[in-house]
């Protein structure tokens, strides 16, 4: 060869090296995936991820809300055992954030394939009974074969290992089974009192408790009971209760997608409860609280059923008042959920006071995910059904646009408007049962709805014996509202209220026995 030719030809290859190491050639890297017989013996159709990262860990359990990582999807009919699929920047219908495929980097980059076989499951890479690959390195160089993700794991359900002192209970929902059309059960994990072995004939006020979007009861597990910490000897049942469903937390209310959830739990929930584990069987026994999207729905179950609770105990809810939904009046004329009315793209979330995530990019990341996030859980509580059985979105994915028919929709579950037009009838049931706590700093801005109601309750409370509790604290995000100071306020509020009315229960239990 010339000398000069082979300098040339070296030269280019220099060059071919960093325009893949820079990912100018990202559109010609390809993936092949299939799954085996073994994990899903019938041809799947549903939605096939490429999740990509840097990371120590598996690809799949991403993203993360606050540092996503690159990753693709796709829609499948009739995918066959064994049936190779590509994954390309040519394939038709390819979802891809946080950018278009072509133009991913992707060197240094380890990728793993996850298929959603299980479609009531809202999570996706830890959702049990999905389908996951082996974790491949992405090839630095193009190969001349692309690389084969063979999906032939499932990942386990999570078993419940049950204590002395923490019990499962699964009740078999009718109402909800006849809606989806199988079986359908509410469960939760029970916290049992420390005399509970001791004194069988006993029987106790419960604290329910809802956790937050992504958490369920099996974080109820405990080797020993909690020391009650008063001196009335007032002891309580613990039940965490698992909220998750197919479309992310159901937030224990009737819906038009997730069904008639708030009356399922309370109608066979808590009698099936109140038989298995001794509870007392009054109203005034029953405690609510929760955190985040379980503030929201202890909030909700209180003023749902106002008979049939004693209280709630509500911090840092979702937003309860929708002219202020995370900063956005879904109401106003031309509301806008990316933008607002200066043009200025909305952030959903903050750090030390400054954005550190917006609107538009969460919610098209929501979008490649697919069902089970947090922002399309809202909408299937709070919006119609529509005809393909999904629920209506509030606004246009690609422009951000709320839909002003949807978001009257949303009438039906703004608290803030629920109490304010109910007041008359609603005050006498809610003497001194609402408590509610916000950090003026939270990270997901939720603190303006909280600040409108509290408006609004300030003015109403004129009417209500007993009051109602709203309280800002200064200084507190999402995260470090709930101290353990504030923790044990509410259980001693929660005894004093039991105490207070324990004449009434007992009155009551000896009516029923007669």
């Amino acid at each position: 060869m010339i000398p000069q030719y082979r300098s040339l030809l070296l030269a280019f290859s220099v060059l071919v090296s960093l325009f893949q190491t820079a990912g100018i050639f990202a559109a010609q890297q390809q993936f092949e995936v299939r799954f085996t017989k073994a994990v899903h013996p019938q041809p799947f159709t549903g939605r096939v991820y490429l999740f990509f990262s840097r990371s120590d860990r598996d690809p799949r359990l991403g993203p993360s809300w606050f540092h996503p990582e690159s990753f693709v999807a796709r829609d499948v009919t009739d995918w066959k055992p064994g049936e190779v699929l590509a994954f390309s920047a040519e394939t038709p219908g390819l979802l891809a954030y946080p950018k278009p495929y072509s133009e991913m980097d992707l060197n240094g980059y380890k990728v793993q394939a996850v298929a959603r076989f299980n479609v009531r499951e809202p999570k996706i890479g830890t959702g049990p009974g999905n389908g996951f690959s082996q974790v491949v390195s992405v090839p630095a160089v193009i190969p001349s074969k692309p690389p084969l993700l063979t999906i032939e794991s499932l990942v386990p359900t999570k078993p419940f290992p049950e204590t002395r002192w923490s019990k499962l209970i699964r009740v078999r929902s009718e109402l909800l089974s006849k809606f989806h059309g199988q079986d359908t059960f509410l469960e939760a994990s029970v916290l049992l009192p420390q005399s509970y072995y001791d004194q069988p004939g006993r029987k106790y006020p419960v604290i329910f408790s809802i956790p937050g979007f992504g958490g369920d009861h099996l974080r109820g597990i405990r080797n020993q009971p909690i020391a009650e910490q008063n001196e009335q000897g007032v002891e309580f049942l613990r039940v965490l209760l698992n909220p998750q469903c197919q479309w992310g937390h159901h937030v224990f209310a009737d819906s038009a997608t997730n069904g008639r959830v708030g009356e399922a739990f309370t109608t066979e929930f808590i009698p099936a409860l109140e038989k298995a584990f001794r509870a007392i069987p009054h109203s005034r026994a029953r405690f609510l609280t929760g955190h985040s999207s379980g503030g929201w729905s202890s909030l909700w179950l209180q003023i749902t059923y106002p008979d049939q609770f004693g209280g709630t105990w509500s911090t840092a809810p979702d937003p309860v008042d929708f002219r202020d939904f995370q900063l956005i009046n879904i109401y106003e004329p031309g509301s806008n959920v990316y933008r607002d009315a200066h043009g200025r793209r909305r952030p959903i979330a903050r750090r030390d006071g400054k954005p550190i995530l917006w609107f538009e990019p969460f919610a098209k990341m929501e979008h490649v995910l697919g069902h089970g996030g947090q922002l399309r859980s809202f909408e299937a509580v709070f919006s119609p059904r529509g005809a393909d059985g999904k629920p209506l979105n509030l606004y246009n994915r690609e422009t951000g646009a709320v839909d002003p028919q949807v978001a009257e929709a949303w009438k039906a579950y703004d608290i803030r408007l629920i109490l304010e037009e109910n007041w008359e009838k609603l005050a006498p049931q809610l003497g001194g049962k609402i408590h509610i706590f916000m950090g003026d700093e939270d990270t997901f801005y939720l603190d303006g709805a909280t600040v409108l109601l509290k408006q609004t309750l300030d003015r109403l409370n004129g009417n209500i014996a007993g009051g109602t509790v709203v309280e800002i604290h200064p200084g507190k995000t999402h995260s470090s509202l709930i101290t353990n100071e504030l923790r044990l306020r509410f259980r001693k509020e929660m005894v004093q209220s039991f105490l207070a009315h324990q004449a009434e229960i007992e009155s009551a239990l000896r009516a029923d026995k007669q």
